[in-house]
């Protein structure tokens, strides 16, 4: 069943306010909307423009994947009802490259679909909506997704922390409270990337070629290993490094969206 334009929010007089309204400042970030159902596709495309958002359209999900790799854009937000390829495909397949394991996913889906929401979370995704929606809303979270990306990827800080645990870049030291904790160079890489990106599913290829460099020819078993010797040294990492079934691995983010 199709949504209209008005369930996900919109009136006339809420779009004539919205139309009035100054464009606010962002960076111009491209934002790549996949939706097959065209009214949503055009009002959610209105609200992102209208904050100074570029974007680009796609309705299916293969051709989704295509303008991932033509247009590069910063942000995905992605149906999960898609004809062709699901959003979970989709999902799935961005995070297994390398090139895009990282991009950012806010997935659209219908209230029915809940447990195929957690199941694109576990994937991947960073954040959902849930149809019926307020396109205002939607369009916050992806001022607050970006933001958050945005104090991660400018951090310059030398220290990482987790919790008790402290990781120092500049000593090449990890100490668990005041006790220090002797990890390997590979342990060590495996950690600072978990910490680099909290909450982030990352594939074991991906970890591989961060961490073992594209010339590595062994198997991704290798990270599982790796990731069980980081949690017998770091006992907390137990529960908080999470398993993704067929994918990867992903590090608990404790700091929330704030």
């Amino acid at each position: 069943m199709h949504t209209t334009a008005f369930e996900v929010g919109l009136t006339p007089s809420l779009l004539l306010r919205t139309l009035e309204h100054p464009m606010s400042a962002t960076s111009h970030k491209k934002i790549l909307i996949v939706e097959d159902e065209q009214d949503i596709l055009q009002l959610v495309k209105l609200y992102l423009e209208k904050e100074g958002f570029r974007t680009v359209t796609a309705m299916t999900g293969s051709e989704g994947l295509k303008q991932v790799k033509a247009e590069n854009p910063d942000l995905i937000v992605l149906d999960l009802m898609l004809p062709e390829m699901d959003g979970l495909e989709v999902c799935k397949r961005l995070r297994s490259i390398p090139e895009t394991a990282l991009l950012p996913i806010i997935m659209l889906t219908a209230k029915a679909e809940e447990s195929d929401t957690v199941i694109g979370l576990e994937l991947g995704a960073d954040d959902y909506v849930t149809k019926p929606f307020s396109p205002k809303a939607l369009v916050a979270r992806v001022k607050a997704l970006l933001r958050r990306l945005e104090r991660s990827s400018n951090n310059s800080a030398s220290h990482y922390r987790y919790g008790p645990i402290t990781l120092d870049l500049t000593r090449h030291e990890v100490s668990l409270g005041k006790q220090e904790v002797s990890l390997t160079a590979k342990e060590f890489g495996l950690l600072e990337h978990l910490l680099r990106h909290p909450g982030r599913v990352l594939t074991r290829d991906v970890l591989l070629n961060a961490i073992w460099g594209y010339d590595y020819y062994g198997t991704t078993r290798t990270v599982d290993v790796h990731i069980r010797r980081l949690k017998q040294k770091l006992p907390l990492l137990e529960e908080a490094i999470v398993s993704v079934k067929s994918l990867g691995y992903k590090l608990k983010d404790v700091t929330g969206d704030a």
